[in-house]
C-alpha cells in the first residue's frame, strides 16, 4: 500500500487508477472532479453515492429505462440513446473542420469514442449475447493488449472518418433493434452464450443476457456523456472568449 503524508498533489490527475479502499484523511479538495466507477464513497461521514445516482436519474431519465428488465422499456432506452447520439453528430458537423477528430485534455475524440462503441457491440453484444466467435471489427478500439492481438481483427493503425464509423454504427444499432424487437423476458435472464476461448470479454463467462446487454447499454450513455463534455470544451475554446 503507497502512503501519502504531506504531499502536495495540487492539479494532479489520476487516470485509470484503481482506488479502491483508499483513505483520504485531513485533505483539502476543492474544485476536485471525479469521473468513474464509483461505489460506497463516503464523504466526512456520509454515504454520498444514493444522492449522486439519484440526481443522475433525474437528470437522465433514460438511466432508469436501461436498469430495466422489461423488454419495451429496454427497446425505449435504446431508441432514446440513438436519438441523443444523431443529435450530437448533427452538432459536431456544425463545428469547426475536423472537430470530430479532436481531443480535450487527453481523451478519445468523438471517433475514437465511437470507434470504441463499435468495439463494445462487437464484443459484450455479438460475442456474448449472440455467441458469435468471427473477428471484431477492424475499426473498432478497445483495450491496448486487444488491439496487439492481430487474431482478433483489430487494425491499430485505422483511421476511418466519421462517415466511416457512423455506417458501421448504423449497421449495428440494426442488428441490436431486430434482437430487441423478438427477444423476451425471459430470454434476458438466460446465461448469455459467451464462446469458450481467450478473447475479450475475459470476465464475462456466468453473466446473463441481461447483464451483457446492460454493459453495451451503459456504455452508450456513459460515452454520449463524455462526448458531449469534450464537445462543450471545443466549443468554448472556438468561442470569442475562449
Amino acid at each position: 500500500m503507497r502512503r501519502f503524508d504531506d504531499e502536495d498533489l495540487t492539479g494532479a490527475e489520476f487516470r485509470e487508477c484503481d482506488l479502491s479502499r483508499a483513505r483520504m484523511v485531513g485533505v483539502v479538495m476543492q474544485d476536485a472532479e471525479i469521473d468513474g466507477l464509483v461505489t460506497s464513497l463516503v464523504v466526512n461521514g456520509v454515504e454520498v453515492m444514493p444522492y449522486v445516482e439519484a440526481e443522475l436519474d433525474r437528470r437522465h431519465p433514460v438511466r432508469l429505462l436501461i436498469r430495466s428488465d422489461r423488454p419495451a422499456d429496454l427497446r425505449e432506452a435504446w431508441r432514446q440513446l440513438r436519438d441523443d447520439w444523431a443529435t450530437t453528430t448533427e452538432r459536431v458537423r456544425s463545428m469547426p473542420e475536423n472537430s470530430e477528430h479532436r481531443g480535450v485534455d487527453g481523451e478519445w475524440s468523438m471517433v475514437e469514442t465511437l470507434r470504441h462503441l463499435v468495439f463494445v457491440h462487437d464484443t459484450w453484444f455479438r460475442r456474448c449475447v449472440l455467441g458469435l466467435t468471427e473477428p471484431f471489427t477492424a475499426m473498432g478500439l478497445g483495450p491496448p493488449d486487444v488491439m496487439d492481438r492481430k487474431e482478433d481483427g483489430l487494425d491499430r493503425s485505422a483511421r476511418p472518418s466519421l462517415d466511416e464509423v457512423l455506417a458501421v454504427r448504423s449497421r449495428q444499432a440494426s442488428e441490436i433493434e431486430a434482437w430487441l424487437a423478438e427477444v423476451t423476458a425471459d430470454q434476458l435472464t438466460q446465461t448469455a452464450p459467451v464462446p469458450d476461448d481467450d478473447r475479450w470479454p475475459p470476465y464475462a463467462t456466468g453473466r446473463t443476457v441481461r447483464k451483457c446487454l446492460g454493459t453495451v447499454l451503459d456504455e452508450e450513455w456513459a460515452h454520449h456523456g463524455f462526448c458531449k463534455r469534450d464537445l462543450d470544451k471545443l466549443t468554448r475554446q472556438h468561442s470569442p472568449q475562449g
